[in-house]
């Protein structure tokens, strides 16, 4: 089995440990995520780490990022660059490994600085922490922000969003960010963005709605229609597929 790394300069000398990740990583019982992925908490070379493991892809996949496309953990590692050049928050990349089976990829490995974190944007959405609106308000602001600097998150979602507070102000950091893009961004794109957050309380998604349009001059109205709307669709077809594939994969 042959492997290809790449590391982040500041970390070469974690070059060792990337090669030994699949042991390190089976023997370490400190999992803090696991479903398609697993995620857990390694100290290496006296740093606390996050290794994400990605799911071995299927056949398609695994012949795709072996000679067409990146794999999901070498783009982790480039959208990870990208936004500390860019001054986005993001978890510091130490590095990646790739392994490849008869010159087909299998198993990937994603290696970041552990970032302490009060809280996740999922805590806020659903009412368990205090001074909602007000991070809110600050959240719109920084998505507003790295929208103007053209970073597009596909999964924008409750999980990916990490918290921190500082005094009177919070600070937000990307995560789960395999799944990006880099362009020009319309204020209407940007409300878009919002959709996969599904507020339990609409008034949640009303306060993002203002506080966008605000900085972007859109319209107050219509920008609280559309972020409504979107969120609502997204989830209707979200539901509709879960019901979809649970018919089909019932015994």
């Amino acid at each position: 089995m042959s492997y290809q790394l790449q590391t982040n300069e500041k970390y070469k000398n974690f070059e060792k440990d990337l090669i030994d990740i699949r042991d390190i990583f089976k023997h370490s019982g400190n999992s803090i995520h696991k479903a398609r992925n697993e995620l857990k908490i390694i100290e290496i070379n006296g740093i606390k780490c996050v290794v994400k493991s990605f799911k071995v892809p299927h056949l398609l996949n695994r012949i795709a990022y072996s000679f067409f496309r990146d794999g999901k953990a070498k783009k982790s590692f480039s959208n990870a660059t990208k936004l500390m050049e860019l001054g986005v928050n993001t978890p510091e990349a130490i590095g990646i490994i790739e392994f490849f089976s008869l010159s087909l990829l299998t198993q990937s490995y994603f290696i970041s600085v552990y970032e302490p974190y009060d809280f996740t944007i999922r805590e806020v959405f659903h009412h368990k922490v205090t001074d909602v609106e007000t991070i809110l308000q600050q959240f719109t602001l920084f998505t507003y922000e790295i929208h103007k600097l053209g970073v597009w998150h596909v999964d924008y979602s409750l999980g990916n969003i990490l918290i921190t507070k500082q005094e009177t102000q919070y600070k937000f950091s990307l995560v789960d960010i395999n799944r990006m893009e880099f362009k020009s961004i319309s204020p209407e794109q940007g409300l878009k963005n919002f959709n996969k957050f599904w507020a339990k309380d609409k008034n949640d998604l009303t306060i993002i709605a203002k506080e966008y349009a605000k900085f972007t001059a859109l319209n107050e109205e219509e920008s609280i229609k559309t972020i409504q709307e979107e969120a609502n669709s997204l989830e209707e077809k979200t539901i509709l597929k879960r019901k979809f594939k649970h018919k089909f994969t019932r015994k």
